[in-house]
């Protein structure tokens, strides 16, 4: 397994660093939560990005687009994560997006998965219930089969990127229990659909989720996504690549605040000397250096199990999810530390850093979810 990227890979990785660098600075991101932006991102910047082909790059060409791989989406959002860039492509792309791209139908592909490749359309994804924690068959919300149409009642917690969204693809139980992975199935339901309610929630990070309650909401045989009783397996499936495409982001926060906490020890003088050069913070600098190299080269090793479809993508998945939470979390607190007491205002952008960690570590499956999961699929 190659951990280099090759020059069209460098390229990437280098226009995107630059572009964030340039146009989503952490003032932005700062300005959008004071204002208290209901959407939480700017449809200015997601087109941009469209434009340069991010929405684009893990969709077929049959489809419009790139037909690249994770190898290439972990740059993208390594990148936004350096900004703490807010735009969906967590929900859009990487979870509705390839929802739609793996189980839609010609149709729904048609309809749907241009508009967001060109940056015009927004959707999201909603799996998550009340007491389901990271169990995605831990659905309660139903879909009862009526003549052409489904019924659908329940309702959906934390639904990333759901507030504003275009259209969103609903788990429902159409056979089974709560809790059996068989009989689950998703539906696409544009916004606007009678009986949909959709509630913008705020996260610790101010990010975009909402609450979406369903109440007899029809909706036509043609709108389910992958097939009916087998969505557990493709949701399952794109919750892997989103997984690994947020381990990218938190890389990419990670290394922007452990870049932020170096350039202050090479300027802070206490004593007349710089305290970069103390011994003590010597070495927690190096352990954080450490940690960022360690999830660095798993993060890429998962993208590139995905792509290959190796028989141990899955484990790779989790090991990656579990070292990013831990590490996110080592290095923002040792960077607050460090910086003293202005690291502990909200004056100081590294406090921004913090929070994206804990949400993001929340997302998706925390380290001890996932540390488990490792175990399990290990045979431990």
């Amino acid at each position: 397994m190659e951990l280099v990227l090759n020059e069209e890979q460098t390229m990437l990785d280098q226009t995107a660093k630059n572009f964030i660098k340039d146009n989503s600075p952490i003032t932005r991101v700062r300005k959008l939560r004071d204002d208290g932006d209901p959407l939480g991102y700017s449809k200015e910047m997601w087109k941009k990005m469209a434009e340069l082909g991010w929405t684009s790059i893990l969709f077929s060409e049959e489809d419009g687009g790139m037909g690249l791989g994770m190898a290439e989406v972990v740059l993208v959002t390594e990148a936004m994560g350096r900004g703490l860039a807010p735009e969906p492509f967590l929900g859009t792309v990487m979870l509705a997006g390839q929802a739609l791209s793996i189980g839609g139908s010609p149709e729904l592909r048609e309809q749907w998965l241009g508009p967001i490749i060109e940056g015009e359309k927004a959707l999201a994804m909603a799996y998550q219930e009340k007491g389901g924690r990271y169990d995605i068959t831990r659905i309660k919300t139903s879909a009862k089969k009526t003549t052409n149409n489904y019924l659908l009642i329940g309702e959906k917690t934390q639904v990333l990127d759901g507030f504003g969204a275009d259209a969103i693809i609903v788990s429902a139980r159409t056979s089974g229990e709560d809790g059996e992975a068989e009989g689950i199935t998703l539906f696409l339901i544009p916004a606007g659909t009678p009986g949909m309610t959709v509630t913008r929630q705020w996260r610790l990070d101010s990010r975009n989720v909402a609450l979406v309650q369903l109440k007899d909401v029809e909706v036509p045989e043609s709108n389910i996504v992958g097939t009916v009783g087998k969505g557990g397996q493709l949701l399952s499936q794109v919750i892997d690549q989103a997984t690994v495409a947020l381990c990218g982001e938190m890389l990419g926060g990670m290394s922007a605040a452990f870049d932020r906490t170096l350039g202050y020890l090479k300027e802070r003088v206490q004593f007349d000397v710089v305290i970069g050069t103390f011994q003590a913070l010597k070495h927690r600098a190096a352990k954080m250096f450490m940690e960022i190299e360690l999830a660095r080269s798993v993060v890429m090793a998962a993208a590139r199990t995905l792509d290959g479809n190796d028989a141990n993508k899955e484990i790779l998945v989790s090991t990656a999810k579990a070292r990013c939470s831990d590490a996110y979390i080592l290095v923002t607190n040792e960077a607050v530390q460090m910086l003293g007491g202005i690291g502990m205002t909200d004056e100081e952008d590294t406090g921004f850093y913090m929070k994206r960690a804990r949400a993001a570590e929340m997302t998706f499956g925390d380290a001890t979810y996932h540390k488990d999961r490792f175990a399990a699929l290990k045979g431990y």
